[in-house]
C-alpha cells in the first residue's frame, strides 16, 4: 500500500441481502462449485484483517455461511434495510454508525457487492491507490459499448429519435469515450458520506477493468457466463 493508504482506516462493506428476483437466493448459491459470496470474501481478505472486513445481511443462512468461512458478522441487519426499495446509502450508514458507537473510526468505506466474482484483491489495491484526499469516490467502471454521440437516442417531443449528445463522429471510436459503473469496487470517503448520498458525489476519478472482469451477475444469463468463464479458466 503507498503512504496515504497506511495512514487511511478502511471498513470493507460487502452487503449481501437475502431477496433477489433475477437469481433467488444467489449471494450464497455455489457458482461453479462455491458460494458466490466467498469470491468476494476472498478478495476482502487479501487486503484487510477480518475486524476490518462486514458483511452486512438480514439473513441467518447468510450470517452463518460467512461464520462458516472464517469471519466474524458483527451485526444482522435490520428488516426496514433489507428490502427492495432499500438504499446502499442507508445501508452504508447503518454500519458506519455501528462501528463508530463502539469506537472504531474509518475514514474509507470499500463497498465490495457479492455480485462482482472476477473483482480480486488485486484490483480493490489498484483503485486504493488511485485515491487521493479531498476525493469523494474511487469507483471502478468499464468502457462502456453505448455512447450517446453515436448509438444512444432520446425522444423528442415529436416522438422522433435524437442522438443524446450532439456531435459529428462518423465512427465509434472517434468519440469521447465512456464508462459505465461496472458495480465491483466503490471506495468512498466517509466524511462526504456523512454530507449524502454517494450519487450525488461530484469528485470521482474511475478505475477501469476489463469487461470480462466487471461482470455483475444480476440475471440467469449473467449466471451462464460467469459460469462459462469459471469453466474455461480452470480447463486452462
Amino acid at each position: 500500500l503507498s503512504e496515504n493508504d497506511s495512514v487511511m482506516k478502511d471498513l470493507l462493506l460487502i452487503p449481501a441481502r437475502s431477496g433477489s428476483k433475477g437469481v433467488p437466493g444467489k449471494n450464497i448459491k455455489p457458482l461453479y462449485g462455491r458460494p458466490l459470496i466467498y469470491y468476494t470474501l476472498d478478495a476482502a481478505k487479501s487486503v484487510a484483517s477480518a475486524e476490518d472486513i462486514c458483511v452486512s445481511s438480514d439473513s441467518d443462512e447468510i450470517i452463518q455461511m460467512v461464520m462458516a468461512y472464517g469471519l466474524d458478522v458483527p451485526f444482522k441487519r435490520p428488516g426496514s434495510l433489507a428490502t427492495d426499495t432499500a438504499g446502499s446509502y442507508e445501508v452504508i450508514l447503518h454500519a458506519i454508525h455501528f462501528y463508530e458507537q463502539r469506537g472504531k473510526l474509518y475514514d474509507r468505506v470499500v463497498l465490495l457487492q457479492p455480485t462482482s466474482p472476477f473483482r480480486t484483491g488485486t484490483h480493490i489495491r489498484e483503485a486504493l491507490a488511485l485515491y487521493q484526499p479531498g476525493l469523494d469516490m474511487v469507483v471502478s467502471v468499464r468502457m462502456s459499448h453505448a455512447n450517446p454521440y453515436f448509438n444512444l437516442f432520446e425522444e423528442n417531443p415529436e416522438g422522433l429519435l435524437t442522438r443524446s449528445k450532439s456531435g459529428n463522429f462518423v465512427r465509434r471510436q472517434d468519440c469521447p469515450a465512456v464508462y459505465e459503473y461496472n458495480g465491483a469496487i466503490y471506495i468512498m470517503n466517509v466524511e462526504s458520506l456523512k454530507k449524502g448520498p454517494h450519487s450525488q458525489f461530484s469528485k470521482i476519478r474511475k478505475y477501469v477493468m476489463t469487461e470480462e472482469d466487471s461482470i455483475d451477475i444480476d440475471t440467469k444469463f449473467d449466471w451462464m457466463i460467469a459460469e462459462a468463464i469459471l469453466s474455461e479458466r480452470s480447463a486452462s
